[in-house]
């Protein structure tokens, strides 16, 4: 399944706030109607919500998110916590919580386009894990920095969560640390994403 390209607002009725795909948020009213019309849930149905929350917030396809929960369930710890994380820390969604992005699919324009710098070198992967320590900057180019200038001056993100820094004078962001579970960007149940997934093999 490719990565989805259709109306975004669509997505945030069903849904429910998804600030990755779109900084705009569902009319409560709207909704709570449509909400209404669906009727009372299957478990299946609360449980492939969730996991498309996660889909779309990060903008993959099917294929990679069973791609990172299969390493999340490899690795040590709970394979909830560790799949966040790895979202997370991916280059397109740090430059999106930086404020260099308005949302990720906008992040992983500039990656793509080979806009940003980490470390001082270009890389061109949206899915590359970042690691504390990493120096992400805009490519030392005119047009690359006033990109990210805008972006920075535009943005409207709330708190930066505490594994970031940002210098926004340098246009310059630092990973601190591998990201806290509270501090995700998305309001998401990862276990029944995990469940989801345990259910289909």
């Amino acid at each position: 399944m490719s990565r989805y390209r259709g109306p975004r607002f669509k997505k945030i009725r069903r849904l429910g706030a998804l600030p990755g795909l779109t900084s705009k948020k569902p009319n409560a009213v709207n909704s709570f109607r449509n909400q209404s019309r669906l009727g009372k849930k299957s478990q299946y149905r609360i449980r492939l919500e969730e996991k498309q929350k996660l889909r779309f917030h990060y903008g993959l396809t099917e294929r990679q998110l069973l791609k990172y929960v299969r390493i999340a369930g490899k690795a040590k710890g709970p394979t909830g916590r560790v799949l966040l994380q790895l979202l997370e820390m991916r280059l397109d969604n740090i430059l999106f919580r930086l404020g260099m992005a308005s949302t990720i699919p906008q992040a992983r324009q500039l990656v793509n386009h080979r806009h940003v710098f980490v470390n001082g070198r270009v890389v061109d992967i949206p899915s590359y894990r970042c690691k504390p320590r990493d120096f992400i900057t805009p490519r030392n180019e005119q047009k690359s920095r006033a990109l990210i200038r805008n972006y920075l001056d535009s943005s409207t993100h709330e708190e930066l969560p505490k594994h970031l820094t940002l210098y926004p004078l340098q246009c310059k962001g630092l990973v601190n640390q591998i990201i806290d579970s509270k501090w995700v960007g998305l309001k998401i149940n990862e276990l029944l994403v995990v469940e989801y997934y345990s259910r289909q093999t």
